[in-house]
């Protein structure tokens, strides 16, 4: 069931439910999460359960502000200070030494944690009522495209969830992680963040996630949320092209229609373009703003509304190398991993 975040009684309501030990949907300013009380191991069950995830893979808790990272973490080092002073509330995740016996279901069984504070109000309401943490990974089925409204959400995991609705989100992609583990700042999954704001904010560079990390700490890289080589994927394949290429196949469509559409199934093809390109039916057409920002923002909304038309491919034309579109090229190089269409159903 789908209730307004503005309405006082369904954050009550929500809270009630957390504390109970079962789940709720909740709307971030990244995506939509589906969240648990962090410290009730049998409640994140429940998470892993519902959405087809593995137990060891991590999720990221919510706190309401930067006061309740203590309860999680056993050390927040400078240069994550900074970050958190920098950036929180917002769309930025902190992996962080875990406190020993704390959210170990939510950490993946790992001795690390990653914690972040959404810049929403309606996830501060609910984060302040239940006076918990909560384990909040996107409220989606594993590897699938996260949801921006909460009717995504309900289509996804049905009407049974209560669902606090707070509108679309404004970033549109999941959050910028970095790992503050191995003594220096590592950026593990790019979002809205650039690298350019990260290391002006903590005073140092921030480091690729490859990259061998000179430390004394002993420490092994994390695994993080949202960081699987296949990963945002719609039912649809999703084929990343440049402008040249992309226009190339879409000639060839409308030179052999019969013949693509055999090779691409039993649907049309999409197309999701910044660029002007020769556009011929039967392809369906979505543009792609020339903002990072908001192409972020409408990315999965138009993924999903795409496979919901019934289409076996979406040709997307690839983001530009800059930096401020690195989260939206990440994800979409995530959802045309997989060689091969997923079922449906």
């Amino acid at each position: 069931m789908i209730r307004p975040g503005s309405d006082s009684a369904a954050i009550a309501e929500a809270a009630e439910r957390i504390r109970a030990g079962a789940l709720v949907g909740f709307p971030t300013e990244t995506v939509y999460g589906l969240g648990a009380d962090a410290s009730n191991d049998a409640a994140v069950a429940l998470i892993f359960a519902a959405k087809g995830r593995p137990s060891d893979h991590p999720l990221i808790v919510h706190v309401a502000s930067a006061a309740q990272v203590a309860d999680y973490a056993s050390e927040v080092p400078d240069f994550a200070a900074r970050l958190i002073a920098a950036f929180w509330p917002g769309p930025l995740t902190l992996i962080l030494p875990r406190r020993t016996g704390v959210a170990a279901a939510a950490a993946g069984g790992q001795n690390s944690i990653g914690l972040r504070c959404p810049a929403h109000p309606v996830a501060l309401a609910l984060l302040q009522a239940c006076g918990t943490g909560l384990a909040g990974p996107s409220a989606n089925r594993f590897g699938r495209v996260s949801p921006t409204t909460a009717q995504h959400v309900q289509e996804e995991l049905g009407e049974d969830l209560l669902v606090l609705d707070g509108g679309p989100c404004e970033v549109g992609i999941e959050s910028t992680i970095v790992d503050c583990t191995r003594g220096q700042p590592v950026l593990l999954r790019p979002g809205v963040l650039t690298r350019a704001q990260l290391e002006a904010a903590c005073g140092q560079p921030v480091l690729d996630k490859d990259t061998p990390v000179k430390t004394s700490v002993k420490t092994q890289a994390p695994r993080a949320s949202g960081t699987l080589e296949s990963h945002y994927a719609p039912n649809a394949r999703v084929r990343l092209m440049d402008a040249k290429v992309l226009q190339a196949a879409l000639d060839t469509l409308d030179a052999n229609a019969a013949a693509a559409f055999a090779q691409a199934g039993p649907g049309p093809v999409a197309v999701y373009t910044r660029s002007p390109l020769r556009l011929h039916a039967p392809a369906l057409h979505r543009q792609m703003p020339d903002d990072a920002a908001a192409a972020a923002q409408q990315l999965f909304a138009v993924l999903r509304e795409l496979d919901a038309l019934g289409v076996s491919q979406i040709w997307v034309q690839a983001p530009p190398e800059a930096p401020e579109w690195d989260g939206v090229r990440d994800r979409l190089k995530r959802a045309a991993a997989d060689g091969s269409p997923p079922s449906r159903g």
